[in-house]
This record gives structure tokens, sequence and C-alpha cells, in this order.
């Protein structure tokens, strides 16, 4: 675990990219006025981060004429890593990154089969980031600045029902190969982040997010926080019944809304109501053919979605609900019903006054929830845990408290 100095210095280093990213390029004595750190501690830390590649010289521009040579400025690495992302999804890896500007710097992903060794997952989410980096060939990544990777993984993390020694493996094989700190949580959460930060609910204090891929669950912002729940379950959407009588569920239960909206509980139906579709895209492009036994389907399925989005409206009081996942790609066919049935089973006070959207960070959602995480800079995390992989509490900078991230490009 770091000492008091290291991550007193860690605070510095951030206050002084915080100056940065908040005012542009500035020189060593703007930088001194700004942070109020003395000459000594700012010049050693300018040397580190220009050392790590975070920050760099800005281009110098003539000097007028009779005033001498202009003094240095300095600014931020756009091509120096702050942070990853990585989301270990059930059948595939997602990741992104964002620069020390906190601009993404890009967003990959690849399918696996379901069950890959954590070994080979880790090894895929490795390449898939020297990819985003342009850091190709041989040896450790170079990623300047990066403080720690944000990790999403599937299921409860630190609460009944956790995988610590699966968990544990995983951030022990990520610090091996990035060597920083991990920071982990339920993958659908943090997607519900994301969208929160920069997607479809940018802005609003009071979201319920829906994801419907392999499994189904959620995440919920509530008074302008990110919910985790006592022992992280807040969200576990998809285990909420829908037909006592219905399939059981991987939970233990019978008829949970998984069982019925789930990729492979659509797929399954589907082909027993004598619909061809080995996948999400065969699926979408029946719909898109006017295929009658998939929007007949679908349209059960929005209907039942609806009614369980409908109780927890009630019972939460959102103001808008983000619908995401592969499922969502089917467009229309789900969402017209979904919002039908919501209309018919909300509190008539409140049914023009929830707005339904669809998702838009579509695979890199969980990722760019990760990255968050790391840097726990947006008020959604404002009473959300902090804590690192050994329980350690990083230094908010205190120049950004309350300055969102922004992103400038999406990926």
């Amino acid at each position: 675990m770091p000492g008091p100095l290291s991550q007193l210095r860690r605070g510095h280093e951030e206050l002084v990219l915080g100056l940065l990213r908040r005012h542009g390029p500035l020189s060593r004595g703007e930088l001194g006025k700004h942070c109020g750190l003395s000459r000594t501690t700012l010049y050693d830390i300018l040397a580190e981060l220009v050392a790590s590649g975070a920050v760099v010289a800005a281009t110098q521009q003539e000097a007028p004429r009779g005033r001498g040579r202009p003094a240095e400025t300095l600014t931020l690495n756009p091509d120096a890593g702050q942070a990853i992302g990585i989301d270990f999804a059930r059948r595939a890896v997602h990741v992104a990154a964002v620069n020390v500007a906190h601009e993404v710097v890009g967003s990959a992903s690849e399918p696996h089969p379901a069950g890959l060794p954590w070994e080979e997952r880790v090894e895929l989410a490795a390449r898939l980031v020297r990819g985003l980096t342009g850091a190709h060939g041989g040896g450790a990544l170079r990623l300047g600045a990066l403080s720690a990777i944000g990790v999403g993984v599937v299921g409860p993390v630190g609460g009944p029902g956790d995988d610590p020694k699966g968990h544990d493996r995983l951030a022990g094989l990520l610090r091996e190969r990035f060597g920083v700190p991990v920071l982990a949580d339920n993958n659908t959460r943090l997607a519900a982040l994301a969208e929160s930060i920069w997607g479809a609910a940018t802005g609003v204090e009071d979201v319920l997010y829906l994801r419907l891929s392999h499994g189904v669950g959620g995440g919920l912002v509530v008074g302008g926080a990110l919910h985790r729940g006592a022992y992280g379950l807040s969200g576990e959407f998809g285990h909420i019944t829908v037909d006592p009588a219905g399939a059981r569920c991987d939970c233990g239960g019978s008829g949970c809304l998984e069982t019925v909206a789930s990729i492979r509980a659509v797929l399954d139906a589907y082909r027993a109501a004598g619909g061809r579709a080995e996948d999400v895209p065969e699926l979408v492009k029946a719909v898109r053919e006017g295929d009658a036994v998939a929007l007949g389907l679908l349209r059960e399925v929005g209907s039942r979605i609806g009614a369980v989005l409908a109780a927890l409206c009630n019972a939460i009081g959102p103001s808008v609900i983000v619908v995401g996942g592969e499922l969502a790609e089917t467009g229309v066919a789900l969402l017209e019903p979904i919002e039908e049935s919501l209309g018919a089973q909300i509190m008539p006070v409140t049914r023009n006054r929830v707005s339904l959207r669809r998702a838009t960070l579509g695979e890199a959602a969980g990722a760019l929830g990760a990255i968050a995480l790391v840097l726990h800079e947006s008020p959604l995390l404002s009473r959300y845990p902090a804590d690192g992989d050994e329980g350690e509490r990083r230094p908010a900078a205190p120049d950004r408290a309350e300055e969102p991230m922004n992103p400038a490009r999406r990926p």
C-alpha cells in the first residue's frame, strides 16, 4: 500500500495535470501561481511528468521583436495514456483508453468463446490496448501517466455471490501485465455510469439503465450519484420475477426477466416458434425483413420488459430510462412495445414525464464506465467507493472536485 508521501506526491501530480487540463499550455511560473506549490516541489513534479511523457513542451511561437525568447510553456501530451478501461463480458473483451486530457483515444472489442481462461482473456485485452495506443511490438506497454486500470466483470463484486478467487486472479494478472492498481466493479453498472456521463442520459440526475445481453441487468443513478447498493448488489433487474411458473433461472429462482429477455432466451424462443437465427445480427436481419415471428416475439418480450420497468419507475422515480445491450439493436420492434407497456402500467402522474431512450455508447460502455471509475472525477461518483484493489484511497485533486469528465471524442 502506498505510504503518505507517495499519496501526497500523486495528489500534487494530479493537481498539475488538472491545471493543464483546465487552462491549456502554461509556463512554469504560471503553474506556480495557480497551484501554490513551492518552486522546488513544482519543478520536481514537472520533471517526472515530462520524463513519463504525460507533459510536453508546447510548440513555441515566434516572440515579438525586442522581447527576447518567450518562456517555455508546458501542455498535456495528447498521446500519453492515463487510464484504461476493460470490460470482460461473458463472450467478449471490450477496451477503451483516455489520454491525460481525458480525450478518448479509442475503443476496440473482440468476441471469444464462453469460458475462455483468464490468462487468454487478459492477453486479448492487452493486445486490444496495444492497438489503441499504437504500442505495437514486444515489451511492456508505455502508457505515460497510466495510474490504474478500471475493470468491468460479470456478476457481483465485493459482496454476496462475488467470486473473490477469480477476481483476485484477474487483478493479479492485470497488475503483472500493466504494473498499476486494478479497480473492479460490475460491468453493467459501469455501462450505466458511462451512459450517464457522456451517453444517452448525459446531465440527467435520475436514470434507470437496463442492459439486454447474454444476461439482463442494469444500473441506477439517483440524485446525481451512481447507486451501488448494499454489498454492491444494486441493478439486478434481470432477477425480478415476471412469470412464477416460468423457466428456472441461473440465480436459483424461476421465471426471472432474464429467462425471457436475455439473448439466449429470445433466440431459443424464436427458433422454437419456427424462426431461424443463430445470433442477434441474424435476428435483426429478420426484423428488418418484416418476419412476423420475430416481430411477434419481440412484442411479447417488450411487453414483459415494460411491465418490469413500470414497477421500477413507480418505486424509484427516474426521469430517463436507457435501454442498451445487443438486443437493443432490434430497434423499434422491441422499444415500441416496451414503451407501450411502460406507459400503460406506470402511474398516470408520471406517464408523460419519463423518457425512454436507446443507449448510444454501444459495446464500449462498460469499458468507458471503468475509466470513469479510475478517474473518479464525475459528480456521479461523489458518494461512490474510491478504494483500489488493495484498499487504498487515492487523494482527489481539489482543483477539479466539481468538474465532470468531458471526453473530446466519443469512441
